[in-house]
């Protein structure tokens, strides 16, 4: 069942939220103000990755992308510290037969987490790492 929130704007600023969903690729001013409020509470609540408490298990998904070399894959080692739930490795992306992507499913603490994810961007041959955080969840949730 769907409520409607509103809330009272004036014209410069719907005209620039209306540029925003624009550019953001949304066609649903709904679904933007949605997922911003909850990307908005989840950065106050939790924040960015870097600044995460090192003690804090988190939940997501590393993606790097690189230049592999002689079918090189890059492999995250699995540790007492950190639960690889997938990893799924992709090459010949787009019109370049040697960009590579490898997503990874990954649960630990925050701190390990960080570490994994500097050693990727510190990987010769790495062009971008990022982290998506899974979304946050209550305690009581299956």
């Amino acid at each position: 069942m769907s409520s409607i929130v509103s809330f009272s704007a004036d014209e410069n600023f719907l005209k620039d939220l209306n540029s925003l969903i624009h550019k953001s690729g949304y066609k649903n001013r709904s679904r933007f103000l949605r997922d911003a409020a909850i990307h908005f509470s989840e950065i106050k609540q939790r924040g960015e990755l870097m600044n995460i408490a090192d003690d804090i298990i988190i939940e997501g998904h590393i993606i790097t992308h690189y230049e592999h070399k002689d079918d090189q894959k890059l492999m995250v080692s699995r540790t007492g510290n950190v639960e690889v739930a997938a990893y799924h490795h992709s090459s010949r992306l787009g019109h370049s037969c040697h960009l590579s992507v490898d997503v990874i499913h990954i649960k630990g603490r925050a701190s390990d987490v960080r570490e994994i994810y500097k050693k990727l961007q510190n990987t010769p041959n790495v062009d971008k790492v990022s982290f998506i955080i899974a979304p946050m969840k209550d305690e009581s949730c299956c």
